[in-house]
């Protein structure tokens, strides 16, 4: 993989990352705006979810049924993502028509109409939307751990928002919203694909320079405080399923314990996939799948690390096997985390968890697509480099840094417990 690469800032402010892959003759375009749920209080929360949805309702040069037909009529396709930290908008079109993504973002970044009669429309999608989840047991699992595991941090709350600020928000909470956070400043233009740099520099001075800045976020948070000691949730719903997760507080993605983190997570639950449109490979080597899976207190089990800007949760998510019990399956978690912390893994172990790790960064980084994903996506907690250094810092990774991941993280102490108890067994374990 060609690591060449331009990054620049406009006279606006505005990041422009540009990167040339002449693989194939397409282009892909990520416009990323430095806010989501973290940036959200009570009494709008979901208001980064539901501005991103008002953004496709269209502008006056690209109304909404224009905007929808546009990208698919060049042979191209788009979407947009709200995330913690982030929201992305992105269209993937034949490289000789990437100025259409260029123009339609440098539009819809000061031009959105938010119509009242389309907020009311989307309120009722989005609550749909919501009442939706609240029928998956594992996003009400979720939901009660993440409010748990932070009391103080705006990572307190789910993406979506809810429901009671769902229900009262109103259309000037959406445009404040819009256009405090959709300024130059606050935004990353990542292109890669088969163009040349000077001529796409050209049009983006063009379409983006232009744009007033006017007065950048002041963007704060409060710290989340140490956890003092374990607080577990129980949850009851429908189904006949008992699931159990736990979630450890874990260092952000700019912090030095993270990658020795990544490998620690590959070793006992298989690879994170960082990608939103990474795939997946087997976990079955892992520790605690063959302990938990194999030895039949679990039915599944997966893990899962996140890059955040703060630090944010590892989780452990296992469904229980019906022969076994939470209280049971939690016991073996702990067993097995407890072996690690007493005795380092070893370098084959290790050597393994590393090059699955690798394997499933390299299947998240093939695509023109995904390469412009990753250029916005360190950029929001890092920079571009991080991405760069990922293998050769993953390769770094001892044994004796696993270990002491295990030993300074992966505490009861340092967890929300969460079990998710069918109303078909009274709440009881399965």
């Amino acid at each position: 993989m060609d690591d060449a690469f331009t990054k620049l800032r406009l006279a606006n402010d505005l990041t422009v990352l540009l990167k040339e892959i002449h693989t194939a003759p397409l282009a892909s375009l990520w416009l990323w705006y430095r806010v989501g749920s973290r940036n959200e209080i009570p009494g709008i929360t979901g208001i980064s979810h539901w501005t991103e949805h008002m953004q496709f309702k269209g502008t006056e040069r690209y109304p909404a049924e224009v905007l929808d037909k546009a990208v698919a009529r060049e042979g191209g396709y788009r979407n947009a993502m709200t995330f913690l930290d982030w929201t992305t908008y992105f269209e993937t079109l034949p490289a000789d028509k990437i100025d259409l993504a260029l123009d339609l973002e440098a539009d819809r970044m000061y031009n959105s109409l938010f119509d009242s009669r389309e907020v009311e429309s989307e309120r009722t999608v989005i609550i749909s939307e919501r009442q939706g989840n609240e029928n998956e047991p594992i996003f009400l699992l979720t939901e009660e751990i993440q409010a748990a595991a932070f009391r103080v941090h705006s990572y307190h709350h789910e993406v979506i928002g809810d429901m009671a600020d769902l229900q009262t928000m109103q259309r000037e909470d959406l445009y404040t919203h819009y256009r405090k956070y959709y300024v130059p400043s606050n935004a990353i233009l990542t292109i890669a694909g088969d163009f040349d740099t000077d001529d796409m520099l050209i049009r983006i001075r063009e379409l983006y320079e232009v744009l007033d800045n006017g007065s950048p976020p002041d963007i704060t948070t409060r710290p989340e405080p140490p956890q003092s000691g374990e607080r577990v949730v129980n949850v009851e719903g429908p189904g006949e399923t008992t699931y159990v997760q736990l979630a450890y507080h874990a260092p952000a993605a700019s912090d030095p314990d993270f990658f020795p983190y990544l490998v620690t997570d590959s070793l006992l639950t298989g690879p994170s996939s960082l990608n939103v449109f990474g795939g997946g490979i087997s976990n079955k080597t892992s520790r605690l799948y063959k302990s938990l899976v194999d030895g039949k207190f679990a039915v599944s089990l997966h893990g899962g690390l996140t890059a955040t800007i703060d630090p944010y949760l590892h989780t452990i998510l296992a469904t229980v096997h019906p022969e076994s019990t939470a209280e049971a399956l939690v016991l073996k978690v702990d067993e097995e985390l407890e072996r690690l912390q007493d005795n380092p893994p070893t370098q084959a172990e290790v050597d393994r968890a590393v090059k699955q790790a690798r394997a499933l960064f390299a299947y998240g980084s093939e695509s023109i697509t995904n390469q412009a994903f990753w250029m916005g996506y360190a950029e929001i907690f890092d920079s571009y480099e991080w991405f760069l250094s990922y293998l050769d810092r993953l390769a770094e990774v001892t044994p004796q840094d696993v270990q002491k991941i295990a030993q300074s993280y992966l505490r009861p102490g340092n967890r929300v417990l969460g079990v998710y108890r069918p109303k078909s067994n009274g709440g009881k374990p399965a």
